[in-house]
Order: structure tokens, then C-alpha cells, then sequence
């Protein structure tokens, strides 16, 4: 389990503008963050930064195991980490119920998918093509997905957008829950995460 997740004054530069410099922040066990500011601030490449997909101009993010070891690497940090993002990565003419499969297999997970599905709402749409689902479904996969992996980090990427009432509500109540088995959890979003969290607003004057 990560007991902390650090960040010391990084440094973000995209297509030679630089997004954000001189950004400190941690996230201790068993709490959530959320990161706000206009398009263009740095909420994703933030994401991307932490999750390891991109590397700071300057700075770096570090990851404190319970026994106060630090987990070094991007590739190491990367195993601890639940990524939600724009693109679901989904194959159309998989199912719903093979999809979730292949996902848990591919992050050695127990495959013990019918628990996932209906948390996610998506119950009875197990045999149905992923072709078919709507956007908000295709959002309640990417979260029963989250839920299988079981990793203790999650970053979110516009958690909410594309879901109904009920969606928001689900994601809601899946970032406390995780939050309360000691998971952090950072969101980058424009809506209100209907869970406690602290904030983190980029692009501020």
C-alpha cells in the first residue's frame, strides 16, 4: 500500500509553453485530490506526469511505501497506479463481460468479473458488444475496470463527464470507498467530485 504520493516543483512544458513550474503537493493514504483550472492549465499532462506517461521538465513525484520506502521508477510506480482517461481503449467487437476479462487478466487481476459488472450497472449488458454502448456505459466499464485492478493509486481524467446522475453518484461513492480503504485518489475535473477532497487548482493568476 502507498502511504504517500509527493510531488516537488515540477516542471510541465508542452509544444514549448510551459504549463505549469514550482508545483509541490502531497497526497497522504486514504485521501483524494482534485484538480481544477481552466483548458489548457495541465490537469491531464499533471496526470500523465504522475502516472509516468510524460517526464518533468524539472522536479520529480515520488511515492512512499507503508514502511516509508520510496517506490522508485516510472515503471515501478506505474504498477500502482488505476489510470481513467479520455480514450477507453476498448475493443468494439469484444463484449462487455470479455473486455472486463481481458483487462483483468492483462493487469493480473482475479477475473472474478460478474461482482465488477454489477456494481457498475452494466449487469445486464455483459454479452452485448462494446460497439453498442453508449458513452456513459462505455465510462461505468472504464470504473468497473478501476475496481478490478485494485491499484492504490487512482488517476482520474474527467471522472464524471459522459454520466447521469446515477454515473456521478456511482463515481462518487467508488472514490470514498477506496479513499476509506486507504487508496489515494487524484481527479482532474471541472465538476464537484461529490466526495470529500482536497484542491488543486492550476493556471491560477
Amino acid at each position: 500500500m502507498i502511504s504517500l504520493l509527493t510531488a516537488e516543483n515540477l516542471a510541465c512544458i508542452r509544444g514549448e509553453r510551459c504549463l505549469f513550474a514550482g508545483l509541490s503537493f502531497r497526497v497522504e493514504q486514504g485521501k483524494a485530490l482534485c484538480i481544477q483550472g481552466p483548458n489548457g492549465a495541465g490537469k491531464t499532462s499533471l496526470l500523465r506526469l504522475i502516472a509516468g506517461f510524460l517526464t518533468p521538465e524539472s522536479g520529480a513525484v515520488r511515492f512512499a511505501a507503508k514502511d516509508n520506502s520510496e517506490i522508485a521508477g516510472a515503471e515501478e510506480r506505474g504498477k500502482e497506479i488505476g489510470w481513467l482517461g479520455h480514450q477507453d481503449g476498448l475493443k468494439a467487437h469484444l463484449t462487455v463481460a470479455e473486455q472486463l476479462t481481458f483487462f483483468a487478466k492483462l493487469y493480473g487481476a482475479v477475473p472474478d468479473i460478474a461482482p465488477a459488472l454489477e456494481m457498475a450497472g452494466l449487469a445486464r449488458q455483459g454479452e452485448l458488444a462494446c460497439r453498442y454502448l453508449s458513452a456513459g456505459q462505455k465510462k461505468r466499464l472504464a470504473l468497473a475496470r478501476l475496481k478490478l485492478i485494485a491499484r492504490p493509486i487512482w488517476l482520474l481524467d474527467e471522472p464524471l463527464a459522459a454520466l447521469d446522475e446515477s454515473g456521478k453518484g456511482l463515481a462518487a461513492d467508488m472514490i470514498t470507498q477506496h479513499c476509506a480503504q486507504g487508496g489515494i485518489v487524484l481527479a482532474a475535473t471541472h465538476e464537484k467530485l461529490g466526495t470529500p477532497a482536497a484542491t488543486l487548482t492550476l493556471g491560477a493568476a
